[in-house]
């Protein structure tokens, strides 16, 4: 049985596969796997998915990552993305490996492009959790894994960079036990670390595979060394303790025999993969083309199909958003969703996701959410920045499609059956700081040329990037453009020189601040006007209150309750709209900065109507005005961003980081130097507002040795000298703004 399986490996890590057998438009959903690759930036997630490309045929040779060799990595066909050497947009592309076709969206690692990653694990079946040997769990890995299992995606973890000093894939794994909380064990143990990292040994099979050649295209199976034999032993023990806490199968087969047979023992891998109780790790080196292939064998052996994948649910939009099953049958009524934009020479390119049906060429689909129906003149499968014609494609496919005008999250039906169902969107997160942008004037092609450019551009942006937020400030006329961190918003401003020709002025990173109440309070506001004619009535009496910490909803742009409590007709019915929507602009902008208030419940009571006066402007402006009254006696407070921190330096320069971090109010949340002595870890909760320009001074406290990441956490109130300072510099930007006016 073993000799079996170890010519079976042997032959899909040799075999290189023909672009013609990639880019089939028929996939049988069996042999079909939807992956995302994803992990924290700078831990080769980009060089893994080269490296996958090369050994399965879809490109004939590797290449850097940073762009070096004046081509760069094929998943990374923006030029910034080559200069910068980061993935700043998710790529998708397709491979065959064996009998399997598999699907992979290569992510952003950088937090400022979470959205990224957000939205393909939305719709993928799959995942490899890439983590770094040396580091381990990083803070990005922990917003990856929350991706993970908000989406309830099955993931397999690759322990990358074994070649590295340092490297230690033990550490890792209790790592990702720890902090992640996921029940893992390795399915590798590693032929030599650092240096003389060489191969793994498969725990199952017992079988070890050994990357010769100039890119590791030649695979050697045989046995495993003796000197880790007694290690592969020891994990094969563990990997099987680790299943029979969810498999009873494997639990009973291990007490009736004291072993499980290869076959039994993989099929339980599978499963509990699968049901997302277990988390099997490779190992390897993809930047030294080492643990690739048998990586592969993992996403096809242990990872779903989509028909394998419970739980997936549709909205009835015309039946009160009630939930409906979709089983994945290309068979069945279209089911599809859009999850990603892109504008190109040939017009907007649609990604889409199939759940359910078949998707043609030429077909006609109604979107669901504004009922137009569409022809779609070009269906395509993505290679990168390339592009293979297709027919058609079926359920559980990742496709894209031209000539449709759609929004994202946006979902489709066939115009001929179409049932009114949707498929949910996704967690978008709130932009934490803006910058003030305009066009350069131009010379040359005059100030309109560039404006107009200048909006196409923002337009665009917008409409590819949930994230990026774009409006103008009502005072200064200003155009606010907010989204994920410095980098995300400089990405956007380069882009629209690059791709737009519009140079920007660019104002100082702002701080989006909010404001919050802190208590109860009660309201019974009249707002009574009289010009002559009919004139205007309207009372209104409830209270606010904060609402709880559970209570308040990410997932929406300004956390806020409106709940209508009147008994009878003291306000008619048809007034109750007007109420909800005064409160809403009244909390659009606190008095204290401006800022946004959130985090509130408006409770409507009672009221008073006049018979000619009242109107639904009249209750508007009543609401309104009740709350700011209301707002003032609640014990309002300034709330701002605190970011997650976590900075890597060598150790001779531990104190010194931690000392930065103080100085910028931090709270240090860890702090530890790894075991060799070399490398400090430090963990803080820091305020956004004090980490402008902290690149520069971790550059110069680490002579260049260093770098961090940051990760929006949470709002909190300020303190009271900083409410105060923020509240002054209000008043005064206010007052010299009446002052032009007049």
């Amino acid at each position: 049985m073993r000799r079996r399986i170890s010519e079976r490996l042997l032959w899909r890590c040799g075999r290189r596969w023909s672009r013609s057998s990639s880019s089939s438009s028929s996939v049988s959903t069996q042999l079909l796997r939807n992956i995302g690759i994803s992990a924290h930036i700078d831990s080769g997630k980009t060089t893994l998915t080269e490296r996958i490309l090369f050994y399965t045929g879809r490109i004939a040779s590797i290449h850097d990552v940073r762009g070096k060799d004046g081509v760069g990595a094929k998943m990374d066909s923006m030029d910034l993305e080559r200069e910068k050497g980061i993935t700043i947009q998710s790529a998708a592309t397709h491979c065959q490996w064996g009998e399997h076709h598999v699907n992979i969206i290569d992510t952003p690692g950088h937090v400022d492009f979470t959205i990224e990653v957000e939205r393909a694990l939305r719709v993928l079946d799959g995942g490899v959790l890439v983590l770094c040997g040396v580091a381990g769990v990083q803070s990005q890995s922990l917003t990856v894994d929350r991706q993970m299992k908000r989406y309830d995606v099955p993931r397999v973890a690759f322990v990358n960079k074994l070649d590295r000093a340092g490297a230690d894939p033990w550490r890792v794994i209790e790592m990702v036990r720890k902090q992640m909380a996921l029940n893992a064990a390795a399915v590798q143990v590693p032929i030599g670390l650092e240096e003389r990292h060489v191969g793994v040994v498969d725990v199952v099979s017992g079988r070890s595979f050994l990357f010769e050649g100039a890119r590791g295209e030649v695979v050697r199976v045989g046995d495993a060394p003796t000197e880790v034999r007694d290690l592969v032993e020891a994990k094969r023990v563990e990997l099987i303790e680790r299943l029979s806490d969810v498999d009873d199968d494997i639990a009973e087969a291990y007490l009736d025999q004291g072993d499980v047979d290869d076959d039994a023992l993989r099929a339980a891998i599978r499963r509990a993969t699968v049901r997302r109780q277990f988390v099997p790790v490779f190992m390897g080196s993809a930047f030294k083309n080492k643990g690739v292939q048998p990586l592969l064998d993992g996403v096809v052996d242990y990872l779903p199909s989509p028909v394998e994948r419970d739980g997936i649910m549709a909205l009835a939009v015309d039946d009160g958003e009630r939930e409906v099953p979709v089983e994945c049958d290309g068979s069945e009524p279209l089911l599809a969703l859009a999850f990603k934009l892109e504008e190109s020479r040939y017009g907007q390119l649609t990604y889409v996701r199939i759940y359910r049906g078949t998707i043609r060429k030429g077909g006609t689909i109604v979107n669901v959410r504004t009922r137009k129906t569409t022809k779609i003149p070009r269906l395509v499968r993505m290679h990168a920045n390339e592009m293979e014609d297709i027919d058609a494609a079926s359920a559980g496919d990742v496709v894209a499609m031209f000539g449709v005008e759609c929004a994202s999250m946006d979902s489709f039906e066939n115009a001929a059956d179409a049932r009114g169902l949707a498929m949910s969107s996704m967690f978008v997160p709130r932009p934490v700081i803006s910058l003030a942008v305009a066009p350069k004037k131009n010379n040359k092609g005059g100030t309109s040329n560039a404006m107009d450019a200048f909006g196409a551009a923002l337009q665009r942006f917008a409409r590819e990037d949930p994230t990026l937020r774009v409006h103008v400030d009502p005072e200064s006329k200003q155009t606010i453009l907010s989204g994920m961190g410095e980098l995300h918003l400089d990405v956007y401003v380069e882009r629209m020189l690059r791709e737009y020709k519009v140079e920007c002025d660019v104002g100082n990173p702002r701080v989006n601040y909010r404001e919050a109440i802190a208590t109860r309070a009660d309201f019974d506001y009249l707002h009574k006007k009289q010009t002559g004619g009919s004139g205007q009535y309207a009372r209104v009496i409830g209270y606010i209150e904060p609402l709880d910490d559970g209570e308040a909803d990410d997932d929406l742009d300004e956390p806020f309750e409106f709940v209508n409590n009147v008994v009878g007709t003291n306000i008619p019915p048809e007034f109750i709209p007007s109420c909800d929507k005064g409160a809403r602009e009244a909390i659009a902008r606190g008095h204290l900065v401006g800022a946004p208030i959130e985090g509130m419940r408006v409770v409507l009571t009672d009221g008073v109507t006049h018979a000619v006066d009242s109107s639904d402007m009249a209750f508007r402006a009543a609401m309104h005005g009740a709350l700011r009254s209301a707002i003032e006696k609640a014990r309002p407070a300034v709330l701002e961003p605190i970011m997650s921190l976590e900075v890597t330096v060598p150790a001779e320069f531990h104190g010194d980081v931690l000392g930065g971090i103080n100085q910028r109010r931090g709270l240090i949340t860890s702090s530890e130097i790894s075991d060799d002595g070399g490398t400090a870890l430090v963990a803080a909760d820091v305020p956004l507002a004090l980490m402008f320009g902290y690149s520069t001074d971790i550059r110069s406290i680490s002579q260049g040795k260093g770098e961090f990441t940051m990760e929006y956490k949470e709002h909190q109130p300020v303190t009271s000298d900083t409410q105060a300072a923020l509240i002054k510099k209000y008043q005064e930007e206010r007052a010299a703004k009446l002052k032009e006016k007049k």
